[in-house]
């Protein structure tokens, strides 16, 4: 954790920040001499990071089974998340990849292609069609796992927050498929992908999350390589399980890819400056941008902007309360309206806690959701 004062104080830190704010516990400062030259700016948001921090039991319970934090002492591998995906023993295997710092780097890999598998037996993944469609909207993991069949102690969820995340934001929207050509679809600008460029076979769950319908997913942001720059990846299928004669492997790809299919189309560069290129192909239903950073950006200045004058729903999410909470001002700021969308708890964030160099805040992917 860094010192809070760090910076500001005009000299080096003291040492290692162990000294924490005794009213929020949310900053940690190196010395007596540091918290006291930094109270000038943290007692304006000690009081709203006090209640962030009261929140941190909510945000850490799940329903799973697994546990996120192995003990592994003296093992060699350099995070609590590896040592998670060891214990699973899914480390460095298929889909599973980049979820650790030893994963690789999105510029370096050269097929981002959907053949990655689950690397865990059937009984544990979505790797075929569900048993029965969605008859009621999904509020939680529970509800997920207990339509899919799974047990809670398939770790799962780590990856599958990327889709049903959109599930969730296009619920919260309330945005209802149109028809286009003779079928039932969905157009979503996603901005900012990084990480789950490396994923992408997990978007194939929103094939049995709506049932019939083609979903057009424009993938937009400066982590897209410049070599995939407008690539086009249809997904038909669920990625494979580990069990060789499993059913999912001789499945096979709907005839008509328009009727229930997913379209990811790669768009490298920032979205106010590719979207009359986008556009012309696929008007949105929805812009969601997830895990977003808009007050750590200032790039986001012209795309909230376009997305105002537009007038396309979007919804944000973001890591923690705190970044949610900057985002909504600079938003309310660009377009001088509260938001459409008040911040709230993501029921479907990822189930494996984040680092945060800076606060003791609670801080999972896709942890709070706030849209325009």
């Amino acid at each position: 954790m860094e010192c809070a004062a760090k910076g500001l104080a005009g000299e080096p830190c003291a040492g290692v920040a162990q000294r924490r704010c005794g009213s929020c516990g949310a900053v940690a400062y190196c010395s007596k001499d540091h918290q006291f030259v930094h109270w000038r700016f943290h007692k304006e948001e000690c009081a709203r990071l006090a209640t962030q921090m009261s929140r941190i039991d909510v945000l850490s319970q799940f329903p799973f089974t697994f546990s996120v934090e192995p003990l592994a002492l003296n093992h060699t591998l350099p995070s609590m998340r590896c040592l998670f995906l060891e214990s699973i023993k899914v480390h460095l295997k298929g889909l599973w990849k980049p979820e650790c710092i030893c994963g690789p780097e999105i510029a370096s890999v050269k097929d981002l292609s959907i053949t990655a598998e689950w690397n865990m037996e059937s009984s544990l993944c979505p790797c075929t069609e569900p048993e029965n469609p969605v008859t009621r909207p999904l509020a939680s993991w529970e509800d997920y796992y207990q339509w899919r069949s799974l047990p809670l102690h398939s770790p799962v969820a780590v990856l599958l927050h990327w889709p049903l995340t959109l599930y969730h934001c296009l619920q919260l929207s309330r945005i209802q498929t149109s028809r286009h050509d003779g079928h039932a679809t969905l157009n979503i600008h996603y901005l900012g992908p990084e990480k789950e460029l490396l994923q992408l076979a997990v978007f194939a769950e929103l094939l049995a999350l709506f049932p019939g319908v083609h979903l057009r997913i424009e993938l937009v942001g400066p982590a897209v390589p410049r070599s995939r720059d407008g690539e086009v990846v249809n997904i038909s299928s669920y990625a494979h399980c580990s069990v060789q004669n499993c059913g999912c492997r001789s499945s096979t790809a709907p005839e008509d890819l328009n009727s229930s299919a997913v379209t990811l189309k790669l768009w490298k560069g920032l979205y106010h400056e590719r979207y009359s290129d986008i556009a012309k192909d696929s008007n949105p239903h929805l812009v969601l941008a997830p895990n977003a950073g808009v007050a750590a950006y200032p790039s986001w200045m012209p795309t909230i902007e376009m997305i105002r004058e537009i007038g396309i729903p979007a919804i944000f999410t973001d890591f923690c309360e705190e970044a949610a909470h900057l985002a909504s001002c600079c938003i309310s700021y660009i377009t001088g309206q509260p938001l459409g969308v008040p911040i709230q708890i993501n029921p479907f964030r990822q189930p494996i806690a984040e680092n945060n160099s800076a606060l003791y805040i609670p801080c999972y992917s896709n942890c709070f959701v706030f849209g325009m």
